[in-house]
């Protein structure tokens, strides 16, 4: 049997991966029984209304108006599905792993789980997890894995925010812990995306989302840490880069920030080191990179500082506007936000910061209010803070009219009026 005929997927977690995922499988004519703990989650989706920037209001109200979309806080639901597919949240604790979510998911599914279902992990974890930690959880039931349920991990590769590559063109890689199981993930899967890439095992599977990340956290700390070095000689980082990047082999650009952010790249790979340090294989580069990343918002608030202080402008007097609290540009997810870090920092020195971003429209955490880029409210700002360079922003208008522009990314790269510092 395989699963390329259309049949109910369950997703469990319907956030930023499970949300996504169930509008691609609609759009593939597969129904979809979503299930989140989180009533106010379900609440809104049976109002049809999105959270995400990634899936429209619009496409919501097709889906549940079209019965291909079920949401649902009713585990009970997994009994009339084909496959299921967990897409819960896998946090640090004090850089520890967190499989709670993952743990409280599958004993949510136990009781209807039934046999000859695919049960598929996408949550980003450490190497071993599905072998070590599922596998049991489901055969504690007196189901074989492998004969009675088909048991695969495919580690989530969705890139927020992003219009460049559709999620279908993503290649997909795939695991089982059988070939039989493995041929069911790749049935189902490659009836959805255009590429799938079959792996030995889960744990080489899981081993790829963690090596993915770790290598983005590494990169992306080295350039933000040598724009310190930069920044302090006076150069443009971004001019070195623009004019390293034109050596057509062996360098591959990255940008700096306020510092990485999100769910992904400054939490899974300390799953990888925590897991080196198991092994007794400690994985100091990644340490080291996470370090650098936590230093970078301090970096910009001292930015801040400085150029107050240099204005003899009295911290507790001072007004500051920052441009984007979310973590990257054009999503509305706030986890891990290096721009909200910088905020809050700047919070915590008694400055009066106001906050204006377009795409989250969320309330605001920490008391923030919002500013907006009205000519007479920029002008009453000591300085406009760019964090995040969302889009459809007339950033000349913001130049024209700002006493002061602070730019952590390079978006006033073309103009040379107004006071500009460049950070």
């Amino acid at each position: 049997m395989t699963l390329c005929t259309k049949g109910n997927v369950a997703i469990i977690g319907l956030g930023y991966v499970g949300l996504p995922l169930a509008s691609l499988l609609v759009d593939k004519g597969y129904v979809v029984l979503g299930i989140d703990t989180d009533i106010k989650k379900v609440e809104r989706l049976n109002a049809k209304k999105s959270y995400l920037t990634d899936v429209s209001d619009f496409k919501v109200s097709e889906m549940i108006d079209n019965q291909k979309f079920i949401p649902s806080s009713d585990y009970s639901l997994i009994s009339s599905a084909q496959s299921i597919i967990i897409c819960v949240p896998t946090p640090l604790r004090e850089k520890v792993p967190d499989l709670s979510y993952i743990i409280s998911a599958v004993q949510g599914i136990l009781p209807y789980l039934k046999r000859e279902q695919l049960l598929i992990l996408e949550s980003s974890t450490y190497p071993g997890t599905t072998n070590d930690l599922i596998k049991p959880l489901v055969e504690s039931k007196g189901l074989k894995v492998g004969k009675d349920i088909f048991l695969a991990y495919s580690p989530e590769r969705i890139n927020p925010g992003s219009k460049d590559v559709s999620l279908v063109d993503i290649p997909k890689v795939v695991s089982g812990i059988s070939t039989e199981c493995l041929q069911r993930v790749s049935d189902l899967y490659g009836s959805i995306f255009k590429t799938i890439v079959k792996v030995s095992s889960p744990r080489v599977a899981e081993f790829v989302k963690m090596l993915e990340n770790s290598q983005r956290l590494i990169n992306i700390s080295f350039i933000n840490e040598v724009n310190l070095l930069a920044n302090k000689m006076n150069i443009s980082i971004w001019e070195v880069i623009e004019a390293a990047k034109t050596k057509p082999i062996g360098f591959t650009p990255y940008y700096p920030s306020a510092g990485v952010g999100g769910h992904c790249i400054p939490i899974d790979p300390f799953f990888l080191s925590w897991i080196g340090m198991k092994e007794g294989v400690p994985l100091t580069m990644i340490h080291q990179a996470g370090i650098i990343n936590e230093k970078i918002p301090y970096f910009v608030a001292e930015k801040v500082i400085q150029h107050l202080q240099a204005k003899n402008i009295p911290l507790h007097d001072a007004k500051i506007g920052a441009i984007g609290i979310t973590y990257k540009k054009d999503i509305n997810d706030i986890r891990e936000s290096a721009p909200l870090k910088v905020v809050q920092l700047l919070q915590k020195e008694k400055i009066n910061v106001s906050v204006y971003d377009p795409i989250y429209q969320e309330e605001l955490p920490n008391g923030l209010t919002r500013f907006s880029l009205q000519p007479n409210q920029l002008r009453a700002l000591d300085i406009t803070l760019i964090l995040i360079d969302h889009s459809n922003i007339e950033w000349g208008d913001i130049i024209a009219h700002s006493n002061c522009v602070m730019d952590t990314q390079n978006v006033t790269r073309d103009y040379t009026e107004g006071h500009i510092i460049r950070i």
